[in-house]
């Protein structure tokens, strides 16, 4: 039946997802996280090093997807192949744990939104709008576990919302430039009080992570591809195509209003900017894009994570459980685990002032380690010369790619911060007893002596973060 039921995509199909997995909430949040950090010279160091790094990776994925044709999973396998089970287990709950947690973030956005007509919702953090949010979670639960066929039709609608309020915005944007406020935010605006130059690229670092999340779409999707080529060309074609939106949207904003003013738009800031220039019909506007292009992205990310889980069981990585599916072939009970965290999530962003931006900053650190191994695993492919002995082409430009594909994933870990890096474990850390379950359910032995070194890390960084959080240390 599985050979038979896969149905293979063409190479603008396959572009599609990679653009549609990167365009969803965090766009239209650019112009208020970026006037926040930094003016305008350093959103554009941000841009290009975020643009440098991440073509980077496009490249690496690109490249396993030649190297490694029998691993179709995506990050979660090539993690594993590379460093062992407990590492990919890593990989596998961190990636799934990242799309829940950016989830959280739709949601707070679609109440933000609403905001603006109902004040009740505020800024997604109050008490209304998380239960409004939550029944929300539990609709699209139901809605998903009657399958995928809808999910299909959704997002060839939710494509177009997305990226037509977005060229308007850019249009409208460029024809209403003013220079004179493009100049005074060139360094911040007067006054501001930013840091460093350093300081401010850095301060920017977790928001362009998060808007690039979905690059390796295509790669998750590989086994679909019509040829195997097609992967990396879709996934490299799609990234410079989004890359080129959002860099537009970010400098572009500086040029309508003064910095302080973007900075204390709400969410989604778009709106406000794009208000600014036509009137009140362009928040509207852009308010009814960013509805159905983010109720979209959910669906996909919501069947992406369970699809994650449910993969790893499969491969004995997760307990068997997880495995399990309904009559609809959708795997329910990673599904429910899916929608629980996305649950838990939420309630903790009313403890939250900025609920949109924690829920970003998280979610796009969870996805770091993801990464970070994908890379790590091409520049071991690199260094050792595997695949290269029997196809030595490319060798000198792969490790080039690797090791700056690295480098690249452990500075976003070290701008990151501390904060994120504990709160990050205090998810990993217990979810270990997921891997636990399933090396017991094999007889096997679980841990090795180096990933026993790398559970006690986790639980020590996890410790320190529950401290922080009850002794005020760390705020979200």
């Amino acid at each position: 039946m599985a050979s038979q039921a896969v149905q293979k995509v063409p190479l603008g199909t396959l572009t599609a997802m990679v653009v549609g997995g990167m365009v969803g909430a965090g766009v239209f949040s650019i112009p208020r996280n970026f006037a926040q950090a930094t003016g305008v010279y350093g959103a554009l160091i941000a841009w290009a090093i975020a643009g440098g790094g991440m073509l980077m990776l496009a490249f690496v994925f690109q490249t396993l997807a030649s190297r490694k044709p029998d691993l179709d999973a995506g990050v979660y396998a090539y993690a594993r192949a590379g460093f062992g089970p407990y590492l990919g287990f890593f990989s596998a709950f961190g990636y799934w744990a990242s799309a829940c947690v950016g989830n959280v973030s739709y949601w707070v956005l679609i109440k933000s939104t609403l905001g603006r007509m109902f004040p009740a919702l505020g800024e997604g953090n109050t008490l209304l709008s998380v239960i409004l949010s939550s029944v929300g979670i539990w609709a699209f639960h139901a809605l998903v576990l009657r399958g995928t066929k809808e999910a299909a039709s959704i997002n060839k609608i939710v494509t177009i919302a997305k990226i037509i309020p977005l060229l308007l915005f850019v249009i409208l944007s460029l024809f209403f430039l003013r220079t004179d406020v493009f100049a005074a935010n060139l360094w911040g605006g007067e006054g501001a009080q930013y840091g460093s130059l350093l300081d401010q690229v850095k301060a920017t670092m977790l928001v362009t992570v998060f808007v690039f999340l979905g690059i390796e779409g295509a790669s998750n999707y590989s086994r679909f591809a019509e040829k195997r080529e097609h992967v990396g060309i879709a996934t490299v074609t799609g990234f410079l195509g989004v890359l080129a939106l959002f860099a537009s949207v970010s400098i572009l904003s500086y040029g309508i209003l003064p910095i302080d003013q973007i900075a204390q738009l709400s969410q989604p800031s778009v709106g406000g900017v794009l208000e600014a220039v036509v009137g009140p019909w362009g928040a509207a506007f852009i308010g009814l894009g960013v509805i159905v292009s983010v109720l979209g992205a959910y669906l996909a990310w919501t069947l992406m994570a369970a699809e994650v889980l449910s993969i790893a069981a499969k491969n004995k990585d997760m307990p068997a459980f997880l495995a399990s599916e309904n009559a609809a072939g959708v795997p329910n009970t990673a599904l429910l685990m899916t929608s629980a965290l996305i649950q838990v999530v939420l309630v903790a962003t009313l403890f939250s002032d900025d609920a949109f931006t924690f829920a970003l900053s998280l979610c796009s650190h969870m996805s770091l380690l993801p990464y970070f191994l994908s890379a790590a695993f091409l520049l071991k492919l690199a260094l050792t010369r595997e695949t290269y002995d029997r196809d030595p082409s490319g060798h000198s430009k792969d490790l080039v790619v690797a090791a700056l594909a690295t480098a690249y994933t452990i500075f976003l870990l070290v701008a990151a911060g501390m904060k994120f890096m504990v709160l990050g474990l205090i998810i990993y850390a217990p979810g270990t007893a997921l891997y636990y379950m399933a090396r017991r359910e094999q007889g096997k032995t679980v841990f090795t002596s180096a990933e026993w070194a790398v559970f006690a890390a986790a639980v020590i960084g996890a410790a320190v973060g529950i401290h922080g959080l009850v002794t005020g240390y760390i705020t979200i």
